[in-house]
């Protein structure tokens, strides 16, 4: 396993190593040949090693750190099927001798493939729910775990909270370290924005570490852009306080694209199954058809319509979620 680096600010908060750090930041020149320009770089956070990989496992690093704080011998979070976060989280809990609950709220594609295939085989339990509120469900969960002599640790959808966006603040001090090496100014960073706790540890580790003049742009994969924004400053602000920063991040400082979605969450669109062909085809690169191709489609319209000019550096953080793709065969079929 990796020596985890964190920057000494972090030394306050525990830490288990589950990732593979750094991630490469590739450089895509014929994606960026097929698009026109500017130079593209991907950093490959898709390749983090845990159960195939993906963002969600820096933040289970400072999360699961927490839970075994607390003497946690079950973990419990929520997602709909096909979550990333799921299945990253169970192999998380796995690795550290855990139990894990996992609570599955009405979603697309919840067949026994892809990320709900992983699941299975990583032995998680699996608590599917018709409510909304999937919170209450984990704390009703966790006061029945109790009552049985458990001890629960319970972990917000997307490990989105003040302890789980430092392994993407931690993430950005990597970053700037990377682009440092290759003497290179970048204009854009482009990721995609669903539960609030990636965009939110990005913010964070800018102000902390730069690049200041690097524009963050967060791409939505399922919600309108006014239910994202209050909650990532929220977030930056309570981790920030928690590192005894006195900056405030205000919502509409934040980009969200929400133009992006299509008919709902977890549903393919022309735009994000065409990003899916173009990284595939020129780079060999795959994206899942839920989180990263929806924000590929971001990054290309803004390419297309001269947002980014020819002449610029942007990055394309790819946040995985590839084994999702095999529940989504059907959809290649109406491409």
């Amino acid at each position: 396993m990796n020596t985890i680096f964190s920057p000494s600010l972090f030394s306050q908060f525990s830490r288990v190593p589950l990732a593979f750090l750094p991630t490469p930041l590739q450089p895509a020149p014929r994606l960026s040949a097929a698009l026109g320009g500017p130079r593209i770089l991907i950093k490959r956070d898709d390749m983090t090693g845990l159960a195939l990989g993906g963002n969600k496992t820096r933040k289970l690093e400072f999360l699961l750190a927490d839970a075994l704080k607390q003497g946690a011998d079950v973990i419990l979070t929520a997602g709909a099927p096909q979550s990333n976060h799921c299945r990253q989280t169970a192999a998380a809990a796995r690795q550290m001798g855990l139990d894990c609950v996992l609570v599955f709220t009405p979603g697309q594609h919840d067949e026994m493939q892809g990320n709900v295939l992983l699941d299975q085989i990583l032995g998680a339990r699996i608590v599917r729910t018709e409510r909304s509120d999937s919170m209450a469900v984990m704390q009703d969960l966790a006061d029945e775990l109790r009552q049985a002599g458990h001890t629960p640790y319970v972990i917000p959808v997307g490990g989105s909270n003040a302890i789980g966006t430092l392994g993407y603040a931690s993430a950005m001090h990597e970053l700037v370290g990377q682009l440092a090496a290759l003497d290179v100014a970048v204009s854009h960073l482009y990721f995609s924005s669903g539960s609030g706790g990636t965009h939110a540890g990005l913010l964070l580790g800018q102000h902390l570490f730069g690049p200041a003049n690097m524009r963050l742009v967060g791409v939505s994969p399922g919600s309108k852009s006014e239910a994202i924004l209050d909650k990532i400053a929220t977030i930056s602000n309570e981790a920030a306080q928690n590192l005894g920063e006195k900056t405030r991040f205000l919502s509409q400082n934040i980009t969200v694209y929400d133009q992006f979605v299509g008919p709902r969450y977890g549903i393919s669109t022309p735009q994000s199954l065409e990003a899916i062909s173009l990284f595939a085809e020129n780079e060999g690169i795959l994206l899942d058809p839920v989180y990263t191709a929806k924000a590929a489609a971001g990054l290309i319209q803004d390419i297309r319509t001269g947002v980014i000019r020819e002449n610029e550096t942007v990055i394309f953080l790819h946040t995985g979620g590839n084994p999702a793709l095999f529940a989504y065969r059907n959809d290649w079929a109406k491409a």
